[in-house]
């Protein structure tokens, strides 16, 4: 009688614990899958921005299929469906022009999975193809960088000042953006003349080379330099000391993104101006993400916040910037 309890206890226990393990298993949520397709590692700012979103990624328990770009676009469109193959849960990318997107967009559409654009935007006359787009607000950048322009030509009482823009990849967001933002801010101030704007391609080696051109073309007469990103006025600035020319005083440098060698540069009192344009935007995608598969509803534009370092300020305060 004892032996026939004793194995009913036991069958009862080992019911118990199998019941037990296999509502556990199944209670267990799979973990987020996203798809990354990032530009390349162009610049300190794009390696930085890679980095924030890798470190994210693990510190959210968020999986990262990540695929570089190098630079092409098809590479990015390949990315995409490689993702939507692998039937990930979000994908996100950051488009290297804004135009060409659709039919691919359409396809992650069609499979159900939401996209979003990190740090630049697209051009469509569809809808509803992306759910939102997280990135610095390009148009502000540039719209800072005029409002520096004109205080910094306010205090040297200057008359007139010409101005030479080395824009981004043309036909980027933030080439777009960054130029209409510039021009709307010095557009009702007569001093201030854009004697020529040339694409730079985001390229420290296009930045010396859009530079030698420059001064070929204009020398001494060159007031301003309106440079859309750290790595191009990186290249410009040996060139401009090469011809003779004291960068940050015979002419206005005024820069986008706010990496630490252009900050040290800045310190240096090569370059007087840097308009933040952070990488970090890696937790807002993973929070961003995280809702989308949740179901959650989230904001259609969001920006972080951002900053204007400049000759203005005690440059040796500012704090080490981490990419």
């Amino acid at each position: 009688m004892k032996r026939f309890s004793l194995i009913i206890f036991i069958a009862f226990t080992v019911a118990f614990l199998t019941s037990c393990g296999k509502e556990n298993t199944e209670s267990d949520e799979p973990g987020l899958l996203l798809g990354f397709s990032q530009i390349g590692s162009e610049s300190a700012w794009r390696i930085g921005n890679t980095l924030d979103i890798e470190t994210a990624a693990e510190q959210s328990g968020i999986n990262l299929m990540f695929e570089n770009a190098n630079q092409k676009q098809e590479n990015q469109i390949a990315a995409i469906r490689k993702f939507i193959a692998y039937k990930v849960d979000v994908i996100a990318f950051s488009p290297i022009v804004e135009d060409g997107w659709d039919n691919v967009l359409e396809e992650a559409k069609d499979a159900g999975i939401p996209v979003i654009l990190v740090d630049r935007d697209i051009s469509t006359d569809k809808t509803d193809l992306t759910s939102c787009l997280i990135g610095a607000d390009f148009y502000r950048e540039g719209y800072m960088a005029g409002e520096y322009l004109i205080r910094k030509v306010d205090s040297l009482g200057l008359d007139h000042v010409n101005i030479a823009e080395i824009t981004g990849t043309v036909n980027s967001t933030p080439m777009r953006q960054r130029q209409a933002g510039f021009m709307d801010a010095i557009a009702g101030d007569p001093r201030m003349t854009v004697i020529e704007s040339i694409d730079g391609d985001f390229l420290k080696s296009r930045g010396a080379e859009n530079m030698r051109h420059l001064l070929e073309t204009y020398g001494d007469t060159i007031d301003v330099i309106f440079s859309h990103n750290d790595e191009m006025t990186l290249g410009a600035i040996p060139e401009i000391e090469n011809a003779g020319f004291v960068p940050g005083k015979d002419m206005i440098i005024i820069s986008i993104d706010g990496g630490q060698e252009a900050i040290d540069v800045l310190k240096a009192g090569k370059i007087n101006c840097i308009v933040e344009c952070t990488p970090k935007l890696g937790k807002l995608l993973m929070d961003t993400a995280a809702k989308l598969k949740a179901g959650e509803p989230v904001l259609s534009v969001i920006h972080p916040e951002e900053q204007v370092f400049s000759d203005e300020q005690d440059t040796s305060q500012i704090a080490p910037r981490g990419y």
